[in-house]
């Protein structure tokens, strides 16, 4: 009980941090090419040119971030430096219009600010192991449901205050969220500050993990490019939505709103139900199952013939998203548990990468016709799926020679930083 308590403690200023994260992109993200093309009065080249630059920026920096979070004892305080830099970041974009400040603001400031999230379930993923390594999964599904919670409300609650007072209000709001993670971490979080690989030697046990039971770079490549088959389609889906039904299927765009608010109620409650599964049964089976279920949405939605098939779909699709947007980082980090920093900065990286594929494909579509996007969706998941059940966890697949991996183990309990030359096996 005493454990149990502790934990709540612990994960609640996350919990907190995930919300303000979610609400500050939120308010955002929905906006940002209406915001440079009025606002800032950006034309077509310089919005693309911002669309991609931004992000590709953003995964340079959480890459960075996410390998020296693993090597010192500093994860709290890059939690409380990746707020800062959101905070003014936003805070500058409050007043300035100046397209040339604004993409170098998005590469100096924003792209660190970027790597808050993978950080935040990093943190998470040490005080689940140090505390309730049985519950890790469900932990931080737990944490991702309270994200997804936080974009279903930043992005309606964007437009009123859009409405209201103009992308001053919105950045200010965005501003004031990263502050407030920023003040959470400064003031609240504790522990979990022992770094979770080695700086000098790989072969050392950490928290009683030896080196060999981590995954392979050639497993952490094939399965990272899993991953981005299987996340590339909820932006493609997604960006093509309102224009498939309204072209294909005799819709508006209220009908593709209730899609997605139905999609939206419908993944929340899965991403607990879930998590809460992961306690009894493994990982791997329901990330699989995930991953089937996106074949199976996105199939199904490329010969939907009316709005209500497609929302009588939206339960698949949810599925979906929850058992890989939710369960998916677990399994990253299954694969590095010395490396949660290295390990989720991956799996978020995976999806930045399949947003940045999106754009091409959807202008493919809009070519030959929106039913490809779904199309090219099922294939796309349908790669990701079979990549994942080739590449098994601790089995290496034909390819250069790095050393074998072990499957992770499924109930790390580490305390303290053992220093013996003999790895303590995990519990």
């Amino acid at each position: 009980m005493t454990g149990t308590r502790h934990l709540g403690r612990a994960l609640l200023p996350l919990g907190l941090i995930c919300l303000a994260l979610g609400i500050s992109t939120a308010v955002v993200l929905p906006f940002l090419s209406l915001f440079l093309s009025t606002a800032v009065d950006a034309g077509p080249v310089r919005v693309t040119v911002f669309m991609v630059v931004a992000p590709i920026a953003g995964i340079v920096a959480a890459t960075l971030i996410g390998r020296l979070s693993d090597r010192r004892p500093i994860r709290r305080a890059l939690l409380v430096g990746t707020s800062v830099a959101g905070m003014i970041s936003m805070g500058l974009t409050t007043f300035v219009r100046d397209y040339w400040i604004l993409l170098a603001l998005a590469v100096i400031a924003t792209a660190p600010a970027g790597a808050l999230f993978p950080q935040t379930f990093a943190y998470a993923r040490q005080v689940l192991a140090r505390d309730a390594s049985g519950r890790g999964a469900m932990g931080v599904s737990t944490l991702r449901t309270v994200y997804a919670l936080a974009w279903a409300a930043g992005a309606p609650l964007a437009a009123i205050v859009l409405d209201a007072g103009g992308f001053t209000y919105v950045y200010g709001m965005s501003a004031a969220m990263y502050a407030v993670a920023a003040l959470v971490a400064i003031f609240w979080l504790g522990g979990a500050d022992a770094p979770s690989a080695p700086a000098a030697s790989r072969d050392e046990p950490i928290a009683g993990v030896p080196a060999s039971q981590e995954a392979s770079r050639w497993t952490l490549l094939l399965t990272t490019a899993a991953f981005t088959f299987l996340q590339c389609p909820l932006t493609l889906g997604l960006q093509a939505l309102p224009l498939f039904i309204s072209t294909d299927l005799g819709g508006d765009a209220g009908d593709a709103g209730l899609i997605l608010g139905l999609c939206a109620a419908l993944e929340i409650p899965l991403m607990l139900g879930l998590g809460a599964l992961t306690t009894r049964i493994r990982l791997r089976p329901l990330v699989l199952t995930g991953a089937g279920c996106g074949v199976a949405y996105y199939a199904y939605a490329a010969a939907a013939s009316d709005v209500w098939t497609l929302a009588a779909g939206q339960i698949v699709n949810a599925t979906f998203i929850a058992g890989v947007t939710s369960l998916g980082i677990s399994y990253m980090q299954n694969l590095l548990p010395r490396q949660p920093g290295r390990a989720t900065t991956l799996f978020t990286n995976s999806f930045t990468i399949g947003a940045i594929l999106a754009g091409p494909l959807l202008g493919l579509a809009q070519h030959f016709g929106f039913r490809l996007a779904y199309g090219i969706g099922a294939s796309l998941c349908a790669a990701g799926l079979l990549i994942l059940l080739v590449v098994r966890p601790g089995i290496q697949p034909a390819g250069p020679p790095i050393r074998a991996a072990r499957p992770p183990g499924g109930g790390l309990r580490p305390r303290t930083r053992r220093t013996s030359s003999r790895p303590r096996q995990p519990g």
